[in-house]
């Protein structure tokens, strides 16, 4: 059963998750545990062996190892590595959820198409749905053990209500090297075109959604059956197992506290590789142990995740949710169907804007001013002339000198922007008021007239401002 501690974290609270950390079912503690003693047993055996039964030359000759297996386990880049791999699989965990197909959208559209009070009609409508999910509990029989266990063969699927024994005998009269899921979609097509030709679906546009809902459940099913079809590819999920085990390995041999070097201050004082002369020898390397617990946790996961339709404690729970799916729609399309509520006026039928109430514990937040966008507040120029609309001018392009507000307020209001292209180097323009450039022609003037004016002025601009 999935373990959820959803309501435990919806508030953020001081030490909020320190109350998961003493749950046992589902926890990292019960996955690694085991994996955790062995370590720390071998660990134990090694260090007893070196202090114990050792020479004082092996025990010289062991140090040389323990530093080389120490250097050594620094150079696996297992953060990396086993980092991108966990996100693979998390990925991965939860597309393989959204794949799981859910009756909603289809047992609400054959609750609108497929229309009759009668017996036929709700025969239809039962039938239809039924084959629905007919084709998702034989898909999930091909990828979950919970389901397998539970419809261990066709016989018990009949037993359970999802298939009669004559369409049992049709579905194993068809042969096939490949999985049959998908022969309940085709008997619902075959059905659906049927209640077309009968009147019970009134058009084509009808049978046109209905079938459209069924492909996106039927995708979901394929879909479904291709993630337990092709896995993360094996040679991945072997460097990274290889990866962590035999950096815990030189862990095992490099990070014992041993004797330091000759010619050491202390020469009698065991030492961890990288120590300074004069530290402790804590018999239990606790930073080691914590790495251990991290990567070897953090292996687990992904190890349990991979593959979420077993029978681990966070697993998915399949089988509640062919008891969901086949209880809601049977529900939606056969009791529901037609089974409407008189249409009554709202409670804010006379009132211009509807205003929910508060109740006292939440009346704080009806205080708040409503969010209208990140630039609501944002404040404006107070000078007239930058809300100042212009109107762009049709023609061929022209150099045209930006104007810069910030130099503006130390040179003037008509300072040019220092972008001036090579083209206009060392020549000014006088400055002209945007509004002004152009000559309306809508106004009474004539286009050629228009132009004149412009040329006209522009050239005596150009005079005035030669040095």
């Amino acid at each position: 059963m999935t373990v959820s501690y959803t309501l435990k974290v919806a508030e953020a609270r001081f030490g909020g998750f320190s109350g998961l950390l003493l749950r046992w079912r589902g926890s990292i503690y019960k996955l690694l545990y085991k994996e955790f003693l062995l370590f720390i047993a071998l660990y134990a055996l090694l260090s007893v062996t070196y202090r114990l039964l050792l020479t004082q030359e092996q025990k010289h000759v062991y140090a040389q190892v323990a530093r080389y297996c120490n250097r050594s386990a620094d150079l696996i880049p297992l953060s990396f590595v086993l980092g991108f791999y966990v996100t693979m699989v998390v990925n991965r965990w939860w597309a393989q959820y959204t794949s799981i197909p859910l009756p909603d959208q289809l047992m609400c559209v054959i609750s609108a198409t497929v229309h009759g009070v009668d017996q036929r009609g709700r025969l239809l409508r039962r039938t239809l749905i039924r084959y629905a999910n007919l084709a998702s509990v034989l898909v999930l029989r091909s990828v979950s053990t919970r389901v397998l266990k539970r419809f261990p063969t066709m016989e018990h699927v009949v037993d359970a209500g999802f298939m009669s024994q004559e369409e049992r005998k049709k579905f194993e009269s068809l042969k096939s090297d490949f999985n049959k899921y998908w022969i309940p979609c085709v008997w619902f097509t075959n059905l659906a075109a049927q209640a077309r030709k009968d009147g019970r679906i009134r058009d084509d546009i009808a049978l046109c959604l209905l079938l459209d809902e069924l492909n996106k459940y039927r995708a979901k099913c394929s879909m479904l059956f291709h993630y337990d079809w092709i896995s993360i590819p094996l040679v991945y999920t072997q460097v990274v197992t290889i990866a962590v085990y035999s950096f815990f390995a030189l862990s095992l041999v490099g990070r014992q506290f041993v004797e330091p070097v000759a010619g050491a201050a202390e020469p009698r004082e065991p030492l961890e590789p990288g120590q300074a002369v004069g530290d402790l020898d804590m018999y239990v390397p606790l930073t080691t142990l914590l790495q251990f617990f991290f990567y070897a946790g953090w292996l687990k996961v992904a190890e349990q995740i991979i593959n979420p339709f077993g029978e681990d404690d966070d697993d998915f729970e399949t089988n509640q949710l062919i008891d969901r799916n086949l209880q809601v729609s049977l529900l939606s399309v056969d009791d529901m169907y037609q089974n409407l509520p008189p249409a009554e006026k709202d409670a804010y039928w006379d009132e211009d804007s509807a205003q929910p109430p508060y109740t006292v514990a939440t009346v704080a937040e009806s205080l708040r001013p409503s969010f209208l966008g990140s630039t609501f507040n944002l404040r404006m120029s107070d000078d007239p002339e930058q809300s100042l609309q212009v109107e762009a001018s049709p023609g061929p392009a022209r150099p045209v000198t930006a104007q810069t507000p910030l130099l503006g307020r130390f040179l003037g209001v008509g300072a040019p922007s220092p972008a001036i292209s090579l083209r206009n180097f060392g020549r000014v323009r006088a400055p002209r008021t945007p509004h002004l450039l152009r000559f309306r022609a809508e106004e009474g003037g004539d286009i050629e007239a228009a132009d004149r004016i412009e040329e006209e002025a522009s050239v005596s601009g150009d005079e005035t401002q030669e040095p």
